[in-house]
């Protein structure tokens, strides 16, 4: 084990040795309570309406107290490409459990919204509070007390860290994660991201631009770029709450299908066990130690610096940004997939994907091998082997991963890496503390001293673009954009039109206390800036003119204005009632109201274990 990671491991148990003690013991209890399978604990009358709906040999299933009996928690779509493959799930599940001597009954949907429909949209407000809906969501389902383990079924951007977050609250619940698969490739991400910049100059119409968007975005599966669901998937497998190589794997393939017949069968496995391994013996500080080092190897989401802090939190584990930054130093950065290279996350798949980067990390002594798994208490090392379908019955069998990258220009070991660090570094000041993500962005991008030009909303910066006012050195500073001012959306509709400016020769760059999408790259972003300037954060007052500095890899931001100056200027607030009406926001007016920073992991749920 790497020394340094070691001690950072050692720091967060220390600091969280309090709540993680308090998270335990209320798990314990609901294991106590349990003492067998939970609906030996309802009433006649409660277990009656728990079983009415199923047929009679369901029926007489649960009546027999040896067969476990688990919780399908799906986050199933028709408009999400990710979750569409989910329709027929349910009923696979089902049989499969039959096989291996037990039950299943769908217990709860989740909600699903989609990022990339949203953009830019006032739907977008209500996304990063979609993920703690999902969490109360979850623990509905669940609380009708039925269950002795559970299968969530979920992909996309806040949808697997609500599960999860939901999930960690039945941590004495065995559990395990079950992916859908990304769609097959289609137009290169390169491509498109080529278009929508000559969409923003101007250079080719809104028929073009439709053209090439649905090229990419073509068919079931998740969009094939490294942007949050995907991260998502690649955290499941580095913690160990799905089954390796089942990440990537596209759906209605034989092997997607004999995966999750696979994913019941583990959850079989472990829900007889004498010692049960729930998802509170899964999810430690070594996990969540390991998911952060497969952020940094991968270049993953931005999203990531806030989803890991409100998982971790919901076990009882307290992280921050120091922790992540500190960890993106000594990790080497092992992955080139868009929009940190030009390869989708099928290709990165073929090159030997999960099981040989975990292997790598492995070796190198950059992941925590002593955790337990969906897999039992073998270690992190099962996780460095690929599925295979075995000859005769379709049935998942498991083989040692690659030894060597079948593409080093897309996925290379930890001794020839494409950078010594990792994806993320913090950023400190007198504006606070800010994430950039530099894996994207060329070196050459990553210091920029320049004039700020401020924006309260998208649409502002949008509207001087189009009229040629933006063609100089500066570096946009949009603010109230925190999760107590408008939800925190994502400010992708930005990343084109700096990307322009970059690509014309000026020196361009943000800094927001709002979100970017998890694709972001390319331009130098300074994001999640807390406190946010509802919260009375400095960047409030930021005015027009004032000089800034933002260097990445020395992990500074500075606004270059004389501190008795800022002492005598007021932060000007815009208007923003406008946003609280409107595509739902009115029902979330409390959720503004009592959400935390985002580098607590911008939640409303207050971890008092």
């Amino acid at each position: 084990m790497h020394s340094q990671l070691a001690a950072i491991t050692k720091r967060i148990a220390e600091r969280s040795q309090a709540t993680r003690a308090s998270y335990l013991a209320k798990i314990n209890k609901a294991k106590g309570e349990q003492g067998g399978r939970a609906r030996k604990h309802l009433s006649c009358g409660n277990f009656a309406h728990g079983i009415a709906a199923c047929g009679a040999e369901q029926k007489n299933d649960l009546m027999d107290d040896s067969a476990p009996n688990f919780a399908i928690v799906s986050a199933y779509n028709e408009m999400l490409s990710a979750h569409k493959p989910y329709h027929d799930y349910p009923e696979r599940i089902q049989a499969a459990a039959v096989r291996h001597g037990a039950s299943a009954q769908f217990a709860g949907g989740v909600p699903s919204m989609c990022d990339g429909v949203t953009q830019g949209r006032a739907g977008m407000e209500l996304s990063l509070f979609s993920r703690d809906v999902i969490a109360m969501s979850t623990a509905i389902a669940l609380s009708h007390d039925m269950f002795d383990g559970a299968l969530y079924l979920g992909v996309c951007d806040k949808i697997v860290p609500g599960l999860l977050i939901g999930a960690l609250s039945f941590g004495h619940l065995p559990s395990v994660f079950v992916p859908a698969g990304p769609m097959t490739s289609g137009l290169p991400n390169n491509e498109k991201a080529r278009v929508r910049q000559l969409f923003a100059e101007g250079k080719v119409g809104r028929k073009e631009l439709l053209e090439a968007e649905s090229a990419s975005y073509h068919s079931e599966g998740t969009c094939t770029f490294y942007g949050t669901a995907n991260t998502n998937q690649m955290l499941m497998e580095m913690m160990g709450l799905q089954l390796p190589g089942s990440s990537f794997v596209n759906p209605g393939t034989p092997l997607r299908d004999a995966l999750t017949d696979s994913a019941v069968g583990e959850l079989a496995r472990l829900s007889k066990s004498e010692n049960v391994i729930g998802m509170a013996d899964i999810v430690d500080e070594k996990s969540i130690v390991n998911g952060m080092v497969g952020l940094m190897a991968t270049g993953g989401s931005t999203n990531h610096a806030i989803h890991i802090m409100a998982i971790a939190r919901a076990a009882g584990i307290i992280v921050d940004w120091q922790d992540l930054s500190d960890i993106s130093a000594l990790t080497p950065l092992l992955c080139r997939i868009y929009p940190n290279g030009v390869a989708d996350v099928n290709h990165f798949h073929a090159a030997g994907g999960m099981t040989y980067l975990i292997g790598q990390l492995l070796e190198a002594g950059l992941l925590h091998n002593d955790v337990n798994t969906i897999l039992g208490r073998d270690g992190l090392q099962s996780f460095a082997r690929e599925p295979l379908l075995s000859g005769d019955g379709g049935e998942v069998t498991w083989a040692s991963g690659p030894q060597a990258s079948l593409d080093n220009e897309i996925l290379r070991s930890a001794k020839e890496p494409f950078s010594s660090h990792g994806g993320l570094n913090l950023l400190t000041g007198n504006l606070g503390r800010a994430v950039i993500k530099v894996s994207a962005v060329k070196a050459e991008h990553h210091d920029i001293e320049a004039p700020a030009i401020v924006f309260n909303t998208q649409q502002e910066f949008l509207d001087k673009f189009q009229k040629g006012e933006l063609e100089r050195d500066f570096i946009a500073v949009l603010k109230f954009q925190g999760p107590k001012a408008n939800g925190m959306p994502e400010l992708h509709k930005l990343t084109p039109p700096l990307g322009v400016l970059q690509d014309r020769g000026f020196r361009v760059a943000l800094v927001t206390d709002g979100r970017m999408s998890g694709a972001s790259g390319k331009v130098p972003a300074a994001i999640h800036l807390t406190p946010e300037a509802l919260d009375g954060g400095p960047i409030g007052l930021i005015r027009d003119g004032d000089s800034m500095a933002l260097h990445a890899d020395a992990g500074t931001l500075s606004l270059l204005v004389d501190e008795e100056e800022l002492a005598k200027r007021i932060a000007l607030a815009p208007d923003l009632s406008e946003g609280e009406q409107g595509m739902g926001r009115e029902l979330f007016a409390s959720m503004r109201t009592q959400v935390g920073s985002a580098e607590t992991g911008a939640s409303v749920f207050k971890w008092e274990h």
